[in-house]
């Protein structure tokens, strides 16, 4: 058996959770791989809306097995918070979800370093969640990290340890003045932090990368699932403005402990469209009523932050690139509703840089690099009630048509609203799809 991956080929908020949602009963096993309560999967079914930011979003599925991986770093707080909403809502977690021992720990001191290292970058910040991520990730990469497994052994001691050298990081950051008001924040969310402990010891733990492998061995289908987007990648994104981990496909070897020789099919989410949330380069951003017009029918409001996404057209350039660096086999794209309304419909084709055009993706992106566009004609009619490709209008069909031939991957699923029945597969007579 092989591993399919699922992840995001834009500045992450592509629609991961509903995807994931939509293709889980085809799959034994949804696993995430990466990242952790920054990120935010949305899925909407029944008139429910939930938000999920570190439970795999196979979880709604009864029989399915749910694993948070080793790549994944857990807030111990913030899992009890969206764990307990979940079981309040009828969904029972323990019997589905299973923990790898190797999953790092955000820490309450964690979350106090990224609001400092941010204030201290003034002009120049990133624009992250403030969840503690990133020096989670740092803590990790310079061997200073807890990790689940820890919860079964002398915590306690390993907890007081790391804190005391993360308090002499932030008063070397801080006026005296700020650290004592650190240390009151500390105080104030130790207690909750370690009733998330208390909770998560509840759940089973398990050694991932042997859970994973042995469910492969036994002929159980794997479905791994990213967050954030392959341009916010640690190594392949916008540096500096990304996020701490690997977001690309090759996340899923590491982040699950999984050969790249049982990577199978790879499906990458884009919308018809792009957002972005936080600082760092954007070539098609609008900044213009048409971007305004996109934010508010697309609803680009960050499901953990709240924060108004940046919008623009589609970046073919980028979308190329993520392509190649994931090896994407099948495309998936979502909200092509929110551009219903449109009369024109733009591409961004190639960059223009220093007077030169270029359909490469380059080594860095600032405010020189300009935007090429192809325009095509808009479709102007409502797809969010239709529920078979054979209903779509011609100039939606030649949109599709137009990405397929740039990107030279199918785009096999089309997504027409927000709920899980506003789906509609492509090319189903080749059995590319039923196989999922």
């Amino acid at each position: 058996m092989k591993v399919d991956v699922l992840l995001g080929l834009q500045w992450g908020d592509e629609g991961k959770g509903k995807v994931v949602d939509v293709l889980t009963p085809r799959y034994d096993v949804i696993a995430r791989f990466q990242g952790g309560p920054n990120a935010g999967h949305t899925l909407e079914f029944e008139g429910q809306k939930y938000v999920l930011r570190s439970i795999p979003s196979g979880i709604f599925q009864g029989d399915k097995l749910n694993v948070i991986g080793g790549g994944v770093v857990l807030d111990p707080a913030l899992f009890k918070a969206e764990a307990e909403a979940l079981e309040a809502s009828g969904h029972p977690l323990r019997e589905r979800l299973h923990i790898s021992r190797k999953a790092h720990l955000i820490l309450p001191t964690h979350r106090l370093l990224d609001a400092a290292n941010e204030a201290a970058k003034g002009k120049s910040k990133v624009g992250t969640t403030g969840k503690g991520i990133g020096p989670a990730y740092t803590d990790k990469v310079s061997r200073n990290g807890l990790r689940v497994g820890d919860l079964e052994g002398d915590f306690d001691t390993l907890y007081r340890q790391a804190c005391e050298r993360h308090l002499a990081m932030l008063r070397g950051l801080m006026t005296e003045t700020d650290f004592a008001q650190a240390q009151e924040k500390l105080a104030q969310t130790e207690k909750e932090w370690f009733d998330g402990v208390d909770y998560l010891r509840t759940f089973t733990f398990v050694d991932g990368e042997h859970e994973i492998n042995r469910l492969l061995k036994e002929g159980k289908s794997v479905l791994c699932e990213g967050a954030q987007g392959t341009m916010l990648d640690i190594d392949y994104g916008s540096y500096p403005f990304v996020t701490s981990s690997n977001t690309v496909c090759a996340g899923a070897c590491t982040g699950l402990g999984v050969a790249p020789s049982r990577i199978g099919r790879v499906y990458g989410i884009i919308k018809a469209y792009c957002t972005r949330v936080g600082g760092g380069p954007f070539p098609t951003e609008l900044m213009d009523e048409t971007g305004d017009k996109l934010c508010a029918i697309g609803h680009e409001f960050g499901a953990v932050t709240g924060r108004r996404r940046r919008c623009g057209w589609i970046d073919l350039v980028a979308l190329r690139y993520a392509i190649m660096v994931n090896g994407v086999t099948d495309l998936i794209m979502m909200k092509s509703d929110v551009l219903d309304t449109f009369e024109t419909i733009k591409a961004c084709v190639a960059y223009e840089i220093d007077g030169k055009e270029t359909e490469l993706f380059p080594y860095s992106i600032n405010e020189g690099v300009k935007p090429v566009y192809a325009e095509l004609p808009g479709w102007q009619t409502s797809l969010s009630k239709m529920t078979s490709e054979d209903e779509f209008p011609e100039e939606f069909n030649n949109y599709l048509s137009f990405l397929e031939e740039e990107l030279e991957v199918p785009i096999r699923i089309v997504s027409v609203g927000p709920d899980r029945e506003q789906t509609i597969e492509r090319y189903v007579e080749d059995g590319l799809t039923e196989n999922v």
